[in-house]
């Protein structure tokens, strides 16, 4: 399983219209608002990495409102417990 992490800006009247839109796309598991100098982050978990690429520049980016990404790779998982526990809900 590859993780890649997506950091982006939105126009700022189409923060949740974007990330309804994100949300959506087959391969993107989670998008969250945030604070700071991004407005939201997109986690991708495919099974290689020509299928983040395929996401980010072929969906993604193309999202009406989407100003700009930021991708990062994840090399390795330091937290398995984190893992189990969203995995695990409703048992």
């Amino acid at each position: 399983m590859n993780t890649a992490i997506v950091f982006i800006n939105a126009e700022v009247d189409q923060v949740p219209e974007v990330a309804e839109a994100l949300a959506a796309i087959p391969g993107v598991t989670e998008v969250y608002s945030v604070t700071g100098a991004i407005d939201l982050v997109a986690i991708i978990r495919t099974r290689t990495v020509d299928e983040i690429a395929d996401i980010v520049t072929g969906r993604m980016n193309k999202v009406p409102g989407v100003a700009d990404t930021q991708t990062h790779l994840a090399f390795r998982a330091y937290s398995a417990h984190d893992l189990e526990a969203a995995f695990s809900l409703g048992d």
